[in-house]
């Protein structure tokens, strides 16, 4: 149940991601081929290879992570806070730096990992761009050998799917229809690729991800029927 778990042992996160290239035809003639090959079945004859390239950012053989978000519950003599810092860079070295984070301080067997839809995307999408860079995956994102039950991952989603696995909710209809306040009024997940590539404002695109690990947790605290998060509980934690 997930009302026994203590919200100090859940690390919260989000990633945003961006095609590996700005444009299709700066990708290695392979590549190109490749990709077509990938994507033949979603396209069908409605794109071509470079006009569907611009979604390659869902694909972690041809995306890359721009930015990691996670937040956690911290308990004080005042409270709660719900702390919120993000990962930029270089895909190699904010990769590098969550896994040290999961390693150091979310490495026993009591910590979990939520994310929505994180488990058809957040999750495997991290451990893939791991192994492409040459990065040893934390426990935390091992699945190979486990049972379901010893895997340490919660995804909002399918919390809410109530053993439903047709059912799809975005992270933003839901958080409507429980009253929580709009994430991402900034932006949204299709404009990504042209804030990175073509305004580099890494920042924005941070605040945008942050955005979605605050409500991922307002959405856990509303399925546990408990108080949503005060937005003087929230500290954003800046790390040069």
């Amino acid at each position: 149940m997930i009302d026994r778990i203590p919200l100090g042992d859940i690390l919260f996160l989000d990633i945003e991601t961006v095609p590996q290239s700005r444009e299709f035809n700066t990708l290695p003639e392979e590549a190109q081929e490749l990709w077509a090959l990938k994507t033949k079945y979603q396209r069908k004859d409605e794109y071509t290879p470079e006009e569907f390239y611009e979604r390659a950012g869902i694909w972690a053989e041809f995306g890359i992570i721009v930015c990691i978000s996670v937040g956690f519950f911290l308990q004080t003599q005042d409270g709660r806070t719900f702390r919120v810092r993000s990962f930029t860079g270089t895909e190699d070295e904010l990769l590098r730096e969550f896994s040290g984070l999961l390693d150091s301080h979310f490495a026993e067997r009591r910590h979990l990992l939520c994310a929505h839809n994180g488990k058809e995307f957040d999750f495997p999408y991290l451990a893939r761009r791991m192994i492409i860079q040459g990065i040893p995956i934390p426990d935390k994102l091992k699945m190979f050998g486990k049972k379901p039950w010893e895997i340490p991952h919660l995804d909002t989603m399918e919390l809410w799917k109530f053993g439903d696995y047709k059912h799809y909710t975005s992270l933003r209809l839901l958080a409507y229809i429980l009253g929580i306040p709009s994430p991402k009024e900034d932006l949204d997940g299709s404009k990504i690729r042209s804030v990175y590539y073509e305004k580099g404002d890494i920042g924005r695109i941070a605040k945008y991800c942050e955005l979605d690990v605050i409500t991922t947790a307002q959405v856990f605290l509303r399925l546990r029927n408990e108080e949503l998060l005060a937005e003087d509980e929230i500290i954003y934690i800046n790390v040069q």
